[in-house]
């Protein structure tokens, strides 16, 4: 088996797309629409963002994005993982990229929404270091949100 590569890609690829439709599907089996806070796959391709894509030889695995804000902090969107490679510890490894990557470009906060029924993303963002905060940003209170942060050293 090839070794799984983590690296900054394009998202506009037709494997990437696949994946964040499978993860749009995922969210929408979870929660209402007006609780679902996907970026576009045009916003995705701004320069204020680092996009990764996690790979074993063409078969795509999952992906991760790094928002850059002008405050100095950053904001992880569009974590997903496909279903076939679960348990590889592939969320933790797509993480520690993001992390790194924030450190590369002095952020100093990392922050993140995700939903209150994904107790496998809690539970990753939660053994990294991330806390609960109120919401942040443009969101709203929602009781199916959950909002955390991760201050970097």
């Amino acid at each position: 088996m090839q070794d799984l590569v983590i690296q900054r890609e394009a998202p506009r690829q037709p494997g990437v797309l696949r994946l964040l439709e499978l993860s749009d599907a995922y969210a929408a089996s979870l929660y209402p629409a007006e609780s679902n806070h996907m970026l576009p796959i045009e916003e995705l391709e701004a320069d204020t963002v680092s996009f990764f894509v996690a790979r074993r030889g063409d078969e795509i695995l999952g992906c991760a994005s790094l928002v850059r804000h002008d405050d100095g902090t950053a904001e992880i969107k569009r974590m997903f993982v496909d279903g076939s490679a679960r348990g590889l510890k592939l969320g933790k490894r797509l993480l520690d990229q993001l992390e790194s990557e924030a450190r590369s470009f002095a952020i100093s906060i990392i922050r993140l929404e995700t939903g209150i029924y994904q107790p496998e993303a809690i539970g990753l963002y939660r053994n990294a270091g991330y806390e609960e905060i109120p919401p942040f940003g443009g969101y709203k209170l929602d009781p199916l949100s959950l909002f955390m942060e991760k201050r970097l050293r």
